[in-house]
């Protein structure tokens, strides 16, 4: 069962790894909305291809706040809500299956 608890374990760490780099990834993209980024730009288009669809589907269900984007923000929640939770409970879970030792004699 040692197996299973080592792999939920790493499952939970590359998930956490990708969340934080995804969450810095939608802090860039929000930076550079700030300035008139050049659209040619080989990091400006690779921003917009990573965040554009999460990012839309986002504001489409936001109300309209008057050209304030929000969709970032709660984007950033829900990466950190998961983060706290759901990678959380999977770590948890791997370390008592891991010391438990899976009923294993």
């Amino acid at each position: 069962m040692f197996v299973v608890a080592n792999f939920l374990i790493a499952v939970a760490k590359v998930a956490d790894i990708l969340l934080t780099i995804y969450m810095y990834v939608i802090i860039g993209r929000a930076i550079i909305s700030w300035v008139n980024p050049d659209p040619y730009n080989p990091i400006v288009r690779f921003l917009y291809r990573a965040t554009e669809p999460l990012l839309s589907r986002v504001r489409r269900v936001l109300p309209d706040m008057g050209g304030l984007d929000l969709s970032p923000l709660v984007i950033l929640l829900g990466i950190y809500f998961l983060q706290k939770f759901a990678i959380s409970s999977i770590y948890e879970f791997g370390y008592r299956l891991k010391m438990s030792g899976g009923g294993l004699p």
